[in-house]
């Protein structure tokens, strides 16, 4: 009876959740702050609902009593934040006047609900992500009590009360309700529901039958389905967690049919998948978070512009590794390492005009050309998925009826939980951010170092990223790192662009960084494999994407852009791709170990020096207006003489 009543509310909600973001956003009727408010109401109860208090106790009734009472203690305190701000409850305001008007005057009821609300926020966070992030949060509230006991390196300040903190955290619209949740509500949770939409229709599974077409019959062709499947559908979801989980339940059996150990295939599946959001035009979101959060202002055009070359420089590295170690394993003997077509010879080939193709493309077209034409992103997002509604209606088998409508609005409330309880979790620290000053001493910090050293800077910056992204969705990742290191990245000398898409890159890999690799522990649990073992498999094939961030920002012009932030030259731009891209190769081979033949420790390490050098930029001594230098010049060289001494020694071997 307890576990039917759940599912139904789970179901009711869901749908309710995702009506009322695509109504408001489009057709806004209440206040920013009762918009967020109520969002968060929906989010979280439905996290109380769907995650148990821990895995044992899925099925205890006392655990499910103690579900929906915290479910409704959530309504409760973000129904109120809600109603003291909304106008038409003017009667029932505190003292005749709204929440907001009454900062620093709040009643006790007020610090009441905002406290309980905190510990609610914070125990949604654990259930739905983990520990870290409501560690995190929980440090800085303790960091915005104990500030003037706080050592010096420790940025002390003169310390809150718990008052002050409770409104500045909930209460109010720099914590909870700020702009972490503003960013989810208003963009990234949007895009859950069109992943889900496309889905629905079959979309998504064309893109995994094309890849299969395209790349069945060559070296390692599942783990090449894997790179641009999940590529592809990370763009779209943003997720790498969920990428993983949807993708990798197809891709992962099918790798280990070619022969490729477990830990690799979820490795492989992992760093495919966590890499997705740095692929234009969607990116997971994240294009249209820059829209916010960069400064000074660019557009939805020049983003993509930027990310598009480093993007094809991740997954190229990516198809190398699978292509060199799947000629590993076919040397090794391992059968099926090259693996036909599933349909065989007479199999037809896969067209984009049929219908599930037809709706990939309308729906993705319709969202980049009304982004282009200067729609906004939800506007824009939500005329997307009324084509796929049109667009699939051309077939039965596919076709959103209204129950396919309802149950994609269940399944992307049930994938945006997570993103709506960690966002309000990353409030809480934005809110002590803002309160503390904090936000302005760590770059007063970090800026002269990187007048010192830009290196040594981007090192720091680049550790930040990666222990304060693991375990957090990428997006909500990102809103974090912009919140905590934004400030400092107009200092470090970079185009702003440039200092934002290095902490996104960097936000994204700590999804396949150990200890804490979420989207290697999801890839894992599909194949079996040990999952630290796993996570280094993840982390060794993603090893590009901790390069590529330096790469670009000592060489903008992958960017596209010149050193000063405007445009660069056809000639630069075409120049520095071509010697990152032909960095790539001896990359690629020296971590998959494999050329023509098996790499000794040597000539490992000969091919990763040619990609440094390859990859150095040439700040000094450059060859004309190309920014080569003898490094770039050095690299080629050394990866020309490897490459023909591995050739010789291939045909002398017997």
């Amino acid at each position: 009876m307890l576990d039917r009543f759940r599912q139904h509310a789970i179901r009711v909600l869901s749908v309710v959740l995702c009506l009322f973001t695509l109504a408001e956003v489009n057709y806004p009727h209440l206040t920013p702050q009762s918009q967020l408010a109520t969002f968060a109401l929906l989010g979280l109860a439905l996290c109380y609902l769907h995650y148990p208090a821990h895995p044992r106790l899925k099925g205890s009734r006392w655990a499910g009593i103690l579900d929906l009472v915290l479910a409704l203690a959530s309504a409760v305190c973000c129904g109120y934040v809600a109603i003291q701000n909304e106008p038409v409850f003017e009667s029932w305001w505190s003292g005749g006047r709204s929440l907001g008007d009454r900062a620093g005057a709040e009643t006790g009821l007020d610090f009441l609900v905002g406290a309980v609300g905190l510990l609610l926020v914070l125990e949604a966070a654990r259930r739905a992500v983990g520990l870290a992030l409501p560690i995190l949060s929980v440090a800085f509230l303790a960091y915005g009590a104990l500030g003037p006991s706080m050592p010096s390196w420790l940025f002390p300040h003169r310390g809150y009360g718990f008052e002050r903190l409770v409104g500045q955290s909930f209460l109010h619209s720099q914590g909870v309700f700020g702009v972490a949740l503003k960013v989810m509500f208003t963009y990234v949770f949007l895009f859950v529901v069109f992943g889900a939409f496309l889905e629905a229709t079959g979309a998504t599974r064309f893109i995994i039958d094309a890849a299969r077409r395209l790349f069945g019959s060559s070296a390692g062709g599942p783990a090449k389905v894997s790179v641009l499947s999940s590529g592809l559908m990370g763009s779209l979801s943003g997720s790498a967690v969920a990428n993983t989980a949807t993708t990798g339940t197809f891709t992962i059996p099918l790798m280990r049919s070619a022969g490729f150990p477990r830990h690799v295939a979820a490795g492989i599946e992992a760093a495919a998948s966590s890499g997705g959001a740095l692929v234009p035009p969607v990116m997971g979101a994240g294009a249209y978070m820059m829209l916010e959060l960069v400064q000074p202002p660019v557009t939805y055009l020049r983003i993509i512009q930027a990310a598009l070359l480093p993007a094809i420089l991740y997954y190229l590295s990516l198809f190398l590794i699978v292509h060199f170690r799947a000629r590993g394993l076919a040397a090794e003997g391992a059968a099926g390492a090259r693996e036909p077509s599933d349909d065989g010879a007479q199999a037809e080939p896969m067209s984009f005009f049929q219908l599930e193709g037809l709706v990939f493309l309308a729906s993705l077209g319709t969202l980049i050309a009304l982004l282009l034409s200067g729609f906004t992103v939800f506007r824009s997002v939500s005329l997307a998925l009324v084509v796929t509604i049109l667009v699939s209606a051309l077939r039965a088998d596919i076709r959103m009826t209204p129950r396919r409508i309802l149950e994609a609005f269940e399944k992307a409330a049930r994938g945006g939980i997570a993103l709506v309880a960690a966002a309000a979790s990353v409030g809480i620290v934005i809110g002590v951010v803002t309160l503390t000053g904090v936000g302005s001493k760590l770059p007063a910090t970090i800026i002269p170092l990187a007048q010192d050293n830009l290196f040594a800077a981007l090192c720091l910056i680049m550790v930040s990223s990666i222990v304060l992204g693991m375990g957090l969705p990428s997006a909500v990742c990102y809103l974090l790192l912009a919140t905590l290191i934004g400030p400092a990245l107009s200092g470090l000398g970079v185009p702003p662009l440039a200092a934002h898409l290095f902490i996104f890159y960097f936000g994204l890999m700590s999804m396949v960084t150990p200890p804490v690799a979420l989207a290697a522990y999801t890839a894992a649990s599909i194949s079996g494999s040990r999952i630290m073992r796993t996570a280094f498999a993840a982390f060794r094939f993603a090893l590009v994407g901790f390069a590529l961030p330096f790469l670009f920002v000592y060489r903008p012009e992958l960017l596209m852009m010149s050193a000063d932030g405007g445009p660069a030259s056809f000639a630069a731009i075409t120049a520095a791709f071509a010697f990152a891209a032909a960095g790539i190769v001896p990359f690629a081979a020296a971590i998959a170990g494999h050329l023509w033949r098996p790499l000794g420790p040597v000539s490992r390490l000969l091919l990763f020096a040619a990609a440094l050098g390859l990859f150095y930029p040439a700040s000094r001594g450059s060859i004309g207006a190309l920014a080569l230098g003898w490094p770039n010049l050095a690299g080629a060289a050394l990866l020309a003489g490897v490459l023909v001494w591995e050739r010789v020694r291939r045909k002398s071997t017997p």
